[in-house]
């Protein structure tokens, strides 16, 4: 039988609540009672809403889901391969960096080294963090059909090569890394695919 949800706390609230701290200290790092102080519920309604920690940590990756959302969208819809790439580099980096929360992402530092217990979040942050690869590799496609020769490539690899830089951003970001640094980074990718200076023309 499903759990009803607790009538004493919005549980949207309390999932946003629960976010910041597992980016800050990852799904195994993040306590219960670090947990829970952070929510501002007890225990009770804490296991009525979640069940458990990874039940809450599914809430919490569906969260920051969302939140991504819009900058994938916003950045297949530029007119332009290089300016999609360069769009979706960009907002990741401020993302990285945004100062209402630990810096990183969700997805990198959410279990990247863990116990065999959490071995099933491990893995479906693994499947995340690559989430964006085929719908950029999908955009790559759509413009080199259309004539777009602002990069060049295979769209497979490119968008292999953009998600690895991506996580990268977020690794530096949580070592303390600044937005500005961070936009230097870019700089240079974006610099080396509108050289044509990386190799990836081949597809074998």
């Amino acid at each position: 039988m499903a759990m009803g949800r607790p009538r004493e706390f919005d549980i949207d609230e309390a999932v946003a609540a629960a976010l910041p701290l597992f980016i800050e200290k990852g799904y195994e790092g993040a306590t219960f009672g670090e947990l829970i102080a952070a929510m501002g519920i007890k225990p009770p309604s804490f296991y009525a809403a979640f069940g458990n920690k990874e039940g809450l940590f599914r809430f919490v990756m569906k969260l920051y889901a969302d939140r991504g959302a819009p900058i994938v969208a916003d950045a297949l819809s530029q007119p332009t391969a290089y300016r999609a790439i360069e769009r979706l580099l960009r907002l990741t980096a401020d993302a990285d960096t945004d100062p209402t929360r630990p810096a990183g992402c969700l997805y990198v530092q959410g279990a990247l080294s863990c116990s065999d217990k959490a071995v099933d979040i491990r893995d479906e942050l693994k499947v995340l963090r690559t989430a964006a690869e085929p719908l950029l590799e999908a955009r790559i496609e759509q413009a080199f059909y259309e004539g777009d020769a602002s990069i060049e490539g295979v769209p497979r690899k490119l968008a292999r090569y953009v998600s690895t830089v991506i996580q990268g951003l977020a690794v530096q970001a949580a070592g303390g890394s600044t937005r500005t640094d961070l936009h230097e980074i870019v700089d240079v990718v974006l610099d080396n695919l509108s050289r044509h200076h990386i190799i990836l023309t081949s597809d074998e």
